[in-house]
């Protein structure tokens, strides 16, 4: 039997390996970057909700039904859809696209990652204080009315663009960092993840280690209880919008790789008495877990910045309010302001309205959320800590590894396909052909090194990452179950793991999880349709629209379209038949 080109057999046990490697995957850039951002997002403890039930009904049935369809058939992505029905190749095609788009932007957070760990060696962190204007008399002004943490984000790692039509040149450090990246994973590539061995399990445990430092550190700081409170706090009209369904059916196949087609190549190379069923259980609930446990600090933090930011919004109104009533210092605190707002508003209406004054309010710092989410919330709370500059290096390289596990996946997506496809003669090395996806992957992702390049990543997140992997988990399902035959298919899963499939795992495959697919994917069609997408305030404009349908299609059309070619072709040679 052929060892994988990423993935080979070690002296372990295949059982102990495939759990190893898979609880090690599971602490992954899904779990401390996507999760809490999409959390965040939604208000919070409103997303959990979907989350659960998405992982209920979706993510466990889902991650057995691969586990044991690459088990029992022995075969990666394309050779077990080929099997089960020809008309169902473009199941397996569809999923390496999706590793393919996916790998672009996954790899450019992991050059941000490389930007921050490459600062983290200044004393002080570059990000702990504003810079100077040019005149040396002050602070940068843009960097003085926000954060130096935001600042250091927005301007000096991103150098972000006002809109996502202003595409800006290339930023030379993130294009030097994506370079770097990439011949990493090309390195990684080449040599296999059998390099790293025994190393896999402690880059399971390292994650936790870091992850609970901060979150010690975290909920020491004030304002700890108002973030977990809102990570924790359902907003329920939330729960109308069904991006937040898509959205958590989503990070659920991103967290447990479904519907990329790894874990079928990866299941492939399993023991076949292998108990599967409680292979799929305990990693799918742990790495929820860890999801979860990977929020707390996060959130925490976010409500000490969070505060913080509402008191400084609270000082400055004090200081101007003081300022023009000539009125004596502390007569005004944080906790009678609002007393004294209203007593001056009612009494000198124009003077008040002439101070130009903020708003205040610790919900809309809850709510400020973008991409960069975990970079802002964990930087923040690195300059807060002793040894700020060991802590930040300490957390970086954290990270990159975190997301260097996920790359490996995506990578094996990519190269197992293709080589079951034989679209590259035998003589040509995987050395080369490596070579090629990562330097061709490298060339795509520079769109996200421009002054927009955020802007984009959030684009191909929202659609590559999403809508397709709910269409293939969908005809993954259905092709197992009324294609392969649910009545063989357990049958198999008996031969496994000596045990007929359940109640539980009958009804999900059968009918709950196709049906809440199929009415989550209609539901988002039929929303995007009434209301245009957009980003912030602003909608986007109708090129970019286009890519992102594409960017949707791209990855699905090769599902109809081999279906189609199979059914031509069946036609063709019937006809040949019957005219012979």
């Amino acid at each position: 039997m052929k060892t994988p080109p990423l993935f080979q057999k070690s002296s372990d046990s295949p059982h102990i390996k495939l759990v190893g490697d898979c609880v090690g995957f599971a602490v992954g850039l899904g779990n401390v970057w996507r999760f809490p951002y999409l959390c965040q997002i939604y208000g919070g403890g409103a997303f959990l909700i979907p989350y659960v039930i998405a992982l209920v009904f979706e993510g466990i049935p889902l991650f057995h039904l691969e586990l044991a369809i690459g088990q029992r058939l022995r075969k990666g992505s394309i050779g077990v859809w080929n099997t089960i029905s020809p008309y169902f190749g473009g199941v397996g095609i569809g999923s390496l696209m999706v590793s393919f788009i996916v790998s672009l932007y996954y790899n450019t957070i992991l050059a941000w990652v490389m930007w921050y760990f490459i600062n983290s060696f200044q004393e002080p962190l570059p990000w702990s204080a504003c810079p100077l204007n040019g005149n040396r008399t002050g602070y940068i002004e843009e960097c003085h009315e926000s954060t130096a943490v935001n600042y250091f984000w927005y301007r000096r790692a991103l150098n972000i663009s006002s809109d996502i039509t202003d595409n800006g040149n290339l930023q030379w450090w993130l294009v030097l960092c994506l370079a770097i990246c990439w011949a990493i994973v090309y390195i990684c590539t080449i040599r296999g993840i059998e390099s790293t061995g025994k190393a896999i399990y402690v880059t399971a445990i390292f994650p936790y280690v870091v992850l609970t430092i901060f979150l010690i550190r975290g909920l020491t700081l004030p304002g700890a209880t108002e973030g977990l409170v809102y990570f924790f706090t359902p907003n329920m009209n939330i729960l109308k919008n069904p991006r937040v369904w898509l959205d958590a059916a989503t990070q659920i196949f991103f967290s447990l790789s479904l519907a990329f087609g790894g874990l079928i190549a990866f299941s492939s190379y399993n023991s076949p008495k292998n108990d599967c069923e409680k292979d799929a259980v305990t990693i799918a609930i742990v790495n929820s877990m860890t999801s979860l446990y990977a929020s707390i600090p996060v959130f925490s933090i976010l409500g000490f910045k969070a505060t913080t930011g509402y008191w400084d919004c609270l000082d400055r109104n004090i200081i101007s309010i003081i300022n023009e009533f000539d009125l004596p210092d502390q007569s005004i605190m944080r906790d009678n302001y609002t007393i004294w707002f209203g007593f001056l508003n009612t009494t000198h209406p124009k003077k008040i309205a002439s101070l130009k004054l903020r708003s205040c309010d610790l919900q809309e710092f809850l709510d400020a959320s973008g991409t960069g989410l975990a970079f802002i919330v964990f930087t923040e709370a690195i300059i807060l800590m002793p040894g700020s500059q060991g802590w930040a290096v300490l957390f970086f390289v954290m990270l990159f590894s975190l997301g260097l596990s996920s790359m490996f996946g995506n990578i094996e997506g990519i190269l197992t396909p293709l080589l079951e496809l034989h679209v590259v003669s035998k003589s040509v090395p995987k050395e080369v052909l490596s070579g090629v996806i990562c330097l061709v992957s490298f060339v795509t992702a520079l769109c996200f090194t421009l002054r927009s390049g955020s802007y984009w990543l959030e684009v191909f997140d929202s659609y590559a990452g999403s809508l397709p992997l709910l269409i293939i988990a969908f005809f993954e399902v259905t092709g197992v179950v009324y294609v392969y035959g649910i009545k063989r298919f357990s049958e198999d899963v008996k031969w496994m793991t000596g045990r007929q499939p359940n109640f539980y795992w009958q009804v999900s495959w059968r009918i709950i999880s196709p049906l809440l697919m199929l009415t989550v994917f209609i539901a988002f069609v039929t929303l995007q349709t009434q209301k245009q997408p957009s980003y912030g305030e602003k909608y986007y404009p109708a090129w970019i629209l286009a890519i992102c349908v594409l960017l949707v299609v791209l990855p699905c059309i090769f599902i109809p379209l081999v279906a189609f070619y199979h059914l031509i072709k069946k036609v063709l040679g019937r006809r040949k038949k019957e005219g012979t």
